[in-house]
């Protein structure tokens, strides 16, 4: 089984219920739920004006390839009310591959680890919450290295 972590992020709508929505489909069509953090509220990401978001991240384990994983996630982001255009938007439902185990994979379609996982306090509060000691495979840090470093200046409240 391949270790999975993604986050979860809503802006639109109840946003809970959102969430919550996400990860039951996520363990009916991706794998199962091993972990899961604490929802946090935070600030959206270079949306001025935007609500705010919550965000957790899930660990899942899977046998699904990490582009079969992304057709699911586009799948159960379509049903929840996603609607895709380029740019930061407001929206229902995001998952973004966070860490497929240790892989690094640079595919048109897909980038693993996420290249801006060291980049985004919103991303590892709930990652250093559930998996702290995580390596990043490429930058050699653990998540709590990362968060310490990390730079982002937007709240992050856990709830």
């Amino acid at each position: 089984m391949i270790g999975i972590y993604l986050l979860l992020g809503s802006n639109m709508g109840d946003r809970e219920r959102c969430l919550r929505a996400a990860q039951e489909h996520l363990e009916q069509r991706v794998g199962k739920v091993y972990s899961v953090s604490s929802i946090y509220q935070t600030e959206a990401w270079q949306m001025n004006g935007a609500p705010d978001f919550l965000n957790k991240v899930l660990l899942i384990n899977s046998s699904l390839e990490p582009l079969k994983v992304l057709a699911e996630i586009i799948k159960i982001e379509t049903g929840l009310g996603r609607i895709r255009k380029e740019g930061y938007q407001n929206r229902s439902i995001d998952i973004d591959i966070l860490y497929y185990n240790n892989i690094v994979l640079n595919h048109p379609d897909l980038t693993i680890p996420h290249p801006r996982i060291s980049q985004r306090r919103f991303v590892l509060e709930p990652l250093a919450e559930i998996a702290p000691d995580f390596v990043h495979p490429q930058l050699g840090l653990t998540n709590e290295q990362m968060l310490k470093q990390c730079r982002d200046p937007l709240a992050v409240a856990k709830l």
